[in-house]
């Protein structure tokens, strides 16, 4: 749920910082006091396009973050965890806007595209009554809902699963047939470049082991001589052998020893030299008496080195991965030669996932079709409550043309309505008043108050042509929402706002040319003066002040 809102320089806002409740929350204040411009800057943060004129006149940019806490397994936290952006069961968006920049977004502090910014926000809020906001809008959205409300998410990902295999398979069937028109032609070329690397019989290993030998063979003379020399100088020289020097000092100082046994240690230390030197020069010419230095395995190696280099360079890879490239074309001839085998074998598969799919995706539609008549009905009864009497919902479930299918079913799911008596049904994204938009919104949450997937959810205008009985309903259904998920509602009417758990004031004040926005969360007293506010209008009696405290205890009883 929404856990903070940091605003700065947007709007007419400098600077604004709120915390906030679960449950039900309502923001009031006179109209234009900028109450919208906080579900503006909200939307901002969640990935809406960003206008520049946003900024607060005479400031460089504006400035948005809004904190968020996550339960586990929510959608948004499996989104953050696959993304690498997961931060301890707590979220952090933030958007800057500046005036000759394009627009910064980051999520827990790491700088993401704003396409990113969006996808999360889908996760966390769900914006009512502005079209441009509305998920409830989208198809995709809708069928979600009616999965959740049938109980059917587990369903639908094991359909997919479904799905992705048999397109898989269908790929690779697809694949193999086109291989058959060439098939000839492919066969006597697979055949050529097998039989090719059959016959270099490249080990996975032999490069190095080439390499090493090609080198000691090709600088074999420089070898003799360096050897040779360093064997002369270590052991063979008669005076100047490093053994026999090792050796006189060896002599000297075990005859110092005795008069100071201190250096018996050092001693010690150039015995173990002379014994190491000895070693070494023993080393050294067995190394010698074993160094062949064959011409003709020069040649061979050198002849097997240039026939590895040229077809690695024919195959377009390096010299080490010929063995792989090897295997890769065997496999290859072998799938042709055996072609009617495994299109027999691929088309068999294909038929089995097919028919896996199809048992699911009728499931699913009885499934969808029962459900879509409940869930027409509840929400038609919801909407008479909600000042749309005679108004009705639909489902709609129809069917994909004959042989097409998707990852989620076999049909589209399109929500209609009808918001008054008489008036055909007619896709909600056609629905032009944004109040009755927002209310056939609060009918469909009411309804799906225990399936929702979006925690938190935003109702702008709600109240828009409704009055008295109406309006005290419709903050009883929001304020039962809350209970369930965190609800914000602007609104104008005293009947939904006695109804709020957490109430927050939007004022509009001029200090000199500049005009700001402040939000205020109201204690109990400050919330009796503005419900009686909205009740009474300028002058505020003891009557309307009664009221107002009547209504908030009725509310809160």
């Amino acid at each position: 749920m929404l856990t903070q809102l940091y605003v700065r320089d947007f709007a007419i806002v400098r600077e604004l910082s709120l915390a906030w409740e679960p449950g039900f929350t309502v923001l009031t204040g006179e109209t234009g006091a900028g109450k919208s411009i906080l579900i503006d800057a909200l939307a901002l943060v969640l990935g809406e396009r960003a206008d520049s004129e946003v900024i607060r006149h005479g400031c460089a940019r504006a400035e948005v973050s809004a904190g968020f806490a996550l339960k586990p397994s929510s959608r948004a936290a499996k989104w953050l965890r696959e993304n690498d952006l997961f931060g301890d069961q707590e979220c952090v968006l933030r958007r800057v806007i500046e005036a000759d920049k394009p627009s910064r977004g980051f999520i827990n502090g790491r700088p993401v595209p704003i396409q990113m910014l969006r996808e999360l926000g889908e996760c966390l809020v769900d914006i009512h009554g502005q079209h441009e906001h509305q998920s409830l809008l989208r198809r995709d959205a809708q069928r979600e809902i009616l999965d959740d409300y049938a109980g059917l998410e587990d369903s639908v990902r094991t359909l997919a699963g479904h799905y992705r295999d048999m397109e898989t398979l269908r790929e690779r069937l697809a694949m193999l047939k086109q291989r058959t028109a060439d098939r000839e032609a492919r066969v006597e070329w697979l055949t050529h470049q097998v039989r090719e690397l059959d016959a270099l019989a490249l080990a996975a290993d032999e490069i190095p082991a080439l390499e090493e030998e090609h080198a000691r063979l090709a600088n074999g003379a420089e070898l003799i001589e360096g050897v040779q020399s360093l064997a002369q100088a270590i052991t063979e020289d008669e005076e100047a052998a490093v053994a026999r020097q090792l050796a006189r000092a060896v002599n000297r100082l075990e005859s110092l020893v005795k008069y100071d046994h201190k250096l018996g240690e050092i001693a010690t230390l150039l015995n173990e030299a002379s014994i190491q030197i000895d070693e070494a020069g023993s080393r050294l010419n067995h190394y010698l008496e074993s160094l062949e230095l064959d011409p003709s395995r020069l040649q061979s190696v050198e002849r097997r080195l240039s026939t590895v280099h040229d077809l690695a360079r024919k195959h377009k890879v390096k010299p080490e991965e010929l063995p792989a490239v090897h295997e890769r074309l065997r496999a290859e001839l072998n799938e042709i030669e055996n072609l009617d085998t495994s299109l027999g074998k691929l088309e068999e598969d294909l038929g089995k996932a097919n028919a896996l799919y199809l048992k699911a995706a009728k499931e699913i539609t009885r499934a969808r079709l029962g459900a879509a008549k409940k869930l027409a009905k509840a929400v038609t009864g919801e909407m008479q409550e909600l000042g749309m009497p005679g108004g009705s919902f639909e489902v709609n479930v129809t069917p994909l043309p004959e042989g097409e299918s998707s990852a989620h079913g076999l049909e589209r799911i399109e929500f209609l309505v009808s918001a008054n008596p008489g008036q055909p049904a007619r896709p909600l994204a056609k629905v032009a008043s944004g109040g009755e938009l927002s209310r056939i919104s609060l009918a469909l949450q009411v309804v799906l108050a225990g399936t929702g997937r979006i925690p938190t959810l935003i109702f702008d205008e709600v109240d828009v042509g409704i009055g008295g009985r109406v309006a005290e309903v419709v903050g009883r259904k929001l304020r039962a929402l809350g209970e369930t998920r965190q609800v914000l509602c602007i609104t104008h009417l005293a009947q939904v706002a006695a109804q709020g758990t957490q109430h927050v004031q939007i004022s509009k004040q001029t200090e000199g040319k500049d005009t700001v926005a402040e939000a205020i969360p109201l204690a109990e007293r400050e919330r009796t003066m503005e419900i009686a506010r909205m009740i009474g209008g300028v002058e505020i009696s003891k009557q309307t002040l009664a009221h107002a405290k009547d209504m908030l205890e009725r509310a809160s009883a």
